[in-house]
């Protein structure tokens, strides 16, 4: 059997990061990933996911991501259900990172909002110098 998720997209809001009774941190979050094609309108619409991670990873992502990072997250799909305070059953389903990729330098994210679509389409723009293919290849 195979489990496994990778997502890349920004955060919605910083990080909620806790402590269980034993010490182990561990920090919720949501993912806004964009999804590959475009509504009937034309426009991009985002896939929110939950995701869930642990221990000093947690302590990471809750120290240097915030609200608008670009993460890389490689993790698995875990679904649960709980009973709330009035008793009625309530599924969840979220990734668990296994490691969780800090995608842009710290503080980087302040000044892409207005390329924020730009920047999840393609994750490389404005990085280097442009390479144009002469078609020398050999492949």
């Amino acid at each position: 059997m195979m489990n496994r998720v990778v997502l890349v997209g920004r955060l919605t809001a910083d990080p909620q990061l806790r402590y269980t009774p034993a010490g182990a941190a561990v920090a919720t979050f949501t993912l806004a990933v964009n999804r590959s094609f475009t509504n009937q309108a034309g426009e991009r619409e985002a896939d929110f996911i939950n995701v869930v991670v642990w221990k000093k990873a947690a302590e990471n992502v809750a120290n240097f991501l915030k609200k608008g990072s670009l993460a890389g997250v490689d993790g698995r799909l875990q679904s649960r259900s709980y009973d709330d305070q009035s008793g009625k059953k309530v599924y969840v389903t979220e990734v668990v990172a296994e490691s969780v990729q800090f995608l842009e330098p710290k503080g980087q994210s302040d000044n892409q909002n207005t390329n924020q679509s730009n920047q999840l389409n393609d994750p490389f723009a404005g990085k280097g110098i442009e390479i144009e293919d002469d078609g020398g290849l050999p492949f």
